[in-house]
């Protein structure tokens, strides 16, 4: 019998779905190589290989056999192939835009352990989707909001309470994958572009409360998600945006964080007569290696001393339950300290302890599962690449229990659910 890949699911699933991948009809023990490439929306290629040792009976199972050193990783390792990809293109990230269409995945088995790949013995192509059958995705465009709304499937009466996800890219735009992921599982979710979109401002130089305001009322409001509250869920710059919603607007009865800030960074922010500043920063304290790539973890100021503070958010006045996610080799910057001082906070204004989720080896681009880790890119901000930090396989495994810890603490907030239990669709 000739050698084959076989995959489960057969042809196509959800991004954040296992893969289970199989090689049968090889010789006993035999030495081979699997390799896995992928080419994003602009044709950058991404590619991870492991070499393998089939079993007596010829099979490989990636679930039962250790990946031998070599590779790109090693160890018993099911979704190596997915979660190790990397870009041929230096400091080049996986990014998403189109998230009506999979990406599609090649695998192919070589023969031997060499340098260079030996003989091709068998290859498959598999579809990773983002959109599951019977979600809706539609565009908003009322008022001044910019954005697009994920429905799953299911009549008014079944559909859980609604999300705003935010999600900064430093160049701006209006990215839907985390967004539509989550619709898949069951969320009401709006994903909701904030700067150089369309025709919302071009930079980042200050931000109005209110236009997130209307955002939140169109949520509220929507008569296919159910109230009385919404959640908010935001990374990086998005996750102290979040806070400010969280503190100063009405309806939001959770807010997750991840990598996020308790302080306004990049962008003076108003609301009504508020002014709050950005944190300031110290360019000085920029550390850039021999490589080239910039450590800029130490760029802020503290904002628990002099003038800083004012940048400090006002998060004792959220009527909300917060959740942080941390990636502890965060090196974009100290996202466990704004964390703890924020859980300080809360707690010194008699309000409940939030819950702090820590993961050592994770750096600050916390993706959904099987997202391969970007450890360095370019930062549009600082033009140059900045490294992100984070240990390959401890960065991947985080994003796995980082989706479900998300999960969890909407459904329990947002629909009464207990943790583990799964929404209605």
């Amino acid at each position: 019998m000739a050698p084959s890949i076989r995959l489960s699911p057969a042809a196509h699933s959800l991004f954040d779905q296992p893969l289970a991948i199989a090689v049968q009809g090889l010789g006993p023990r035999q030495q081979v190589t699997l390799r896995t490439s992928l080419r994003d929306e602009t044709g950058e290629l991404f590619q991870a290989s492991a070499r393998y040792q089939a079993g007596d009976d010829g099979e490989l199972d990636l679930a039962r056999c250790p990946a031998l050193p070599g590779g790109s990783f090693s160890g018993l390792e099911p979704m190596g192939l997915l979660w190790a990809l990397q870009p041929q293109k230096p400091f080049w990230r996986l990014v998403k835009r189109d998230v009506q269409s999979p990406f599609l995945l090649q695998l192919e088995v070589f023969e031997g352990h060499g340098e260079r790949h030996g003989r091709l013995l068998a290859q498959a192509q598999h579809e990773r989707a983002f959109l599951r059958d019977g979600v809706r995705r539609i565009p908003v465009r009322e008022g001044r909001i910019r954005a697009t709304l994920f429905l799953p499937p299911g009549d008014y009466e079944d559909l859980p309470k609604g999300m705003k996800e935010f999600h900064l890219e430093t160049g701006g735009g209006l990215p839907e994958y985390r967004a539509c992921l989550l619709a898949n599982h069951g969320f009401a979710v709006l994903a909701l572009a904030f700067y150089s979109y369309e025709d919302l401002p071009k930079g980042m130089k200050e931000f109005h409360l209110e236009y997130f305001e209307e955002a939140v009322n169109y949520m509220l409001h929507h008569t296919q998600v159910k109230g009385p509250g919404i959640g908010l869920l935001g990374h990086s710059k998005g996750g102290d945006l979040c806070v400010s919603m969280a503190s100063f607007l009405k309806g939001i009865t959770a807010t997750a964080l991840i990598n996020g800030s308790v302080a306004n960074v990049g962008a003076v922010l108003r609301y009504k007569d508020i002014t709050i500043p950005p944190l300031g920063i110290n360019p000085k304290r920029i550390k850039v290696g021999k490589s080239g790539i910039a450590d800029i973890i130490d760029v802020l100021n503290s904002p628990l001393e002099g003038p800083d503070q004012r940048s400090f958010i006002p998060l004792e006045k959220a009527e909300c339950c917060f959740l942080f996610i941390v990636g502890q080799d965060d090196h974009n910057w100290k996202s466990e300290f704004f964390a703890v001082e924020g859980s300080k906070r809360l707690q010194a204004h008699g309000k409940e302890k939030p819950e702090i989720v820590c993961y050592p080896g994770a750096g600050h681009y916390i993706e959904p599962p099987f997202f391969p880790m970007c450890a360095a890119s370019m930062h549009l901000l600082f033009g140059k690449p900045v490294m992100w930090g984070g240990e390959l396989k401890a960065h991947c495994e985080a994003q796995i229990d980082a989706w479900q810890q998300i999960q969890a603490f909407f459904r329990k907030h947002l629909t009464g659910e207990p943790s583990g239990t799964s929404s209605k669709l």
